[in-house]
């Protein structure tokens, strides 16, 4: 896929066919993540996979959701991925912290990397934290930032229609609508 089609190609999936996932196309995956930009190159993050099916069972009871489609999910989807990260080999300006930037950076390079192998994904964040940590046996210092299942999708979602760049993109300063259409003086 070209990079544009990834990005446009990449939906929130939550239902999963049965099918194991291709080694190489993990390899590529991971790759790509480790790649991301990181704090001063400190590469802050680590990446857990899980494929055992009683830890993405406990992986599920951990999502606090309105639904159960999350927790289907991972429990249907052959892998989850979960992102972790260690504040202290981060940064931190003005109350912002900057490990969340890089496990996320992190987490976003893998969601489109599979999304350009032909899997599926949906990054799931609101989680009950703790228990993530205690079943996966990650280290107090870390903290977890975001996971997602993966795997063939049995769904295809029609794309959300795109937003208006006037109501999102400003040019110079705040409010000054930025628009397509208009030939402005950029380059």
């Amino acid at each position: 896929m070209q990079f544009y089609e990834v990005i446009k190609n990449r939906k929130s999936i939550k239902e999963f066919k049965n099918t194991s996932l291709n080694k190489d196309s993990i390899a590529r995956m991971i790759n790509a993540l480790m790649m991301s930009p990181s704090w001063k190159n400190n590469t802050s993050y680590k990446l857990i996979l899980v494929d055992d099916e009683n830890e993405k069972d406990i992986l599920s009871q951990s999502i606090i959701n309105d639904t159960d489609e999350a927790a289907k999910a991972i429990k249907e989807a052959p892998l989850t991925a979960v992102v972790v990260a260690d504040p202290s080999q981060s940064g931190n300006i003005q109350g912002k912290e900057y490990y969340l930037v890089d496990g996320s950076i992190a987490m976003e390079h893998f969601v489109l990397a599979a999304t350009n192998e032909g899997y599926g994904t949906c990054w799931i964040a609101s989680l009950d934290e703790d228990k993530v940590r205690q079943t996966l046996n990650i280290p107090n210092n870390y903290r977890v930032v975001a996971m997602t299942p993966v795997g063939e999708t049995a769904q295809n979602p029609k794309s959300k229609p795109k937003k208006d760049v006037r109501e999102h993109v400003y040019l110079n300063i705040w409010g000054e609508a930025y628009t397509e259409n208009e030939s402005n003086k950029m380059m």
